[in-house]
């Protein structure tokens, strides 16, 4: 049933992963791949049929609803690394008076997607991605919660092993989560402004609102700052703007220092892989002109944004522009490279990951990142948990 977020994988990939097993997650999630290819994934029909999957799985006892609160532990370990969150549910109102604190802004068409989503199912259907600084009393309690059996034991295609528990007391954790002063969007920004305007809506909706009510509250994963990493967020454009590649490297020479290289990803910041007509480049600044930026504005995906895609390709805004389209780093330079090959995309960039010290700093003082900026890996994955709205 486990299966990867919904904005992980494409429509032809979400097809492909849920061929041949009814049970997946991804007919909840990405419901588009039970209609004909034709239907778009904003048609109503998708959002029936992702309630009427929901439905079915819960007639059939494969969604088993707790008898009462309950909050779970939630490890995953990749590559050897191990980071275990807590599972629980988090407020509307801590979103919106920004005790969890965003980094990025939403797309429009992505946001709209999820609320219709959630309101239609009447449920959370994946949780969210939360992290906090690290706290002892938290970490302790986790690890002790994990010495006991799990409830699930499983490792995915991908090498990763998840497993959960089910705390058995969970007031002495609940306490010390009141006194963790903010929590910071890592992965799931999307959901988490779909889940806060489901729960507007539905207090909207609701004459006799009284503020104890379920759909005020929405899911969360909580991990420990101190054991997440970041990868790049990669990106490629679609069209080269009407300009040449002769041209295009000759402007981005003028703009720092170019050379081919058979490193396509980059290690210092400042420095991005550009892979253009069959050839990866390194294309670094001059790092004179970096020395007095601040954050946002000394982020790498900032830097690419405001010196190379705005006045060399001509790439608007990154929310909206759909010149523009972004890769994980978990794909590697290859799929970059294989986008452009394929005809996909006209030309690749690779960037230095965003450190967590950038990503808190820039969530404390209440400015935000350019859009697609982190990705966390492992991704947490869907099915395992679900919140309904009532």
């Amino acid at each position: 049933m486990a299966a990867p977020p919904y904005d992980v994988v494409n429509r032809s990939e979400a097809a492909a992963l849920a061929l041949g097993n009814p049970l997946s997650f991804l007919h909840i999630g990405r419901s588009e791949i039970d209609l004909p290819a034709e239907v778009s994934p904003y048609d109503d029909r998708v959002y029936q049929r992702a309630k009427d999957n929901l439905e079915e799985f819960i007639r059939q006892g494969i969604l088993v609803q707790d008898r009462e609160p309950s909050l779970y532990v939630y490890e995953q370990t990749m590559d050897g690394r191990v980071q275990a969150g807590v599972v629980g549910c988090v407020h509307v109102d801590d979103y919106e008076d920004d005790i969890i604190k965003k980094h990025e802004k939403t797309r429009p068409d992505k946001e709209d997607d999820r609320t219709r989503h959630v309101l239609t199912l009447n449920a959370n259907a994946e949780p969210v991605f939360l992290t906090y600084r690290s706290q002892p009393f938290i970490s302790g309690a986790v690890a002790t919660a994990r010495t006991s059996p799990p409830l699930d034991d499983f490792t995915t295609a991908d090498g990763v092993r998840h497993r959960t528990w089910r705390l058995q007391e969970t007031e002495p954790l609940l306490d010390a989560f009141r006194r963790v002063p903010a929590a910071y969007v890592a992965d799931g920004h999307h959901r988490c402004a779909s889940a806060w305007r489901a729960g507007k809506a539905r207090r909207e909706q609701n004459p006799s609102h009284t503020g104890e009510e379920e759909y005020n509250w929405f899911l969360a994963v909580l991990f420990p700052s101190s054991e997440l990493q970041i990868l790049p967020y990669n990106r490629v454009v679609k069209d080269l703007g009407g300009k040449t590649p002769e041209a295009l490297l000759a402007e981005f020479a003028a703009i720092g220092t170019l050379e081919p290289t058979t490193t396509p990803q980059p290690s210092v910041s400042g420095s991005f892989g550009v892979y253009l007509a069959g050839t990866w480049y390194r294309l670094t600044l001059d790092p004179a002109s970096l020395e007095d930026l601040e954050l946002p504005d000394s982020l790498d995906a900032e830097l690419l944004h405001k010196r190379i895609l705005a006045p060399c390709l001509g790439v608007g805004d990154p929310r909206t522009d759909h010149r523009l389209d972004f890769v994980g780093g978990i794909r590697g330079t290859d799929a970059l490279q294989a986008r452009v090959d394929l005809g996909e995309a006209a030309i690749a960039f690779a960037l230095v990951p965003t450190t967590l010290d950038q990503l808190l700093a820039v969530s404390d003082t209440g400015q935000i990142m350019p859009p697609k900026t982190t990705w966390f890996e492992p991704k947490l994955r869907s099915g395992l948990f679900l919140h309904t709205l009532d």
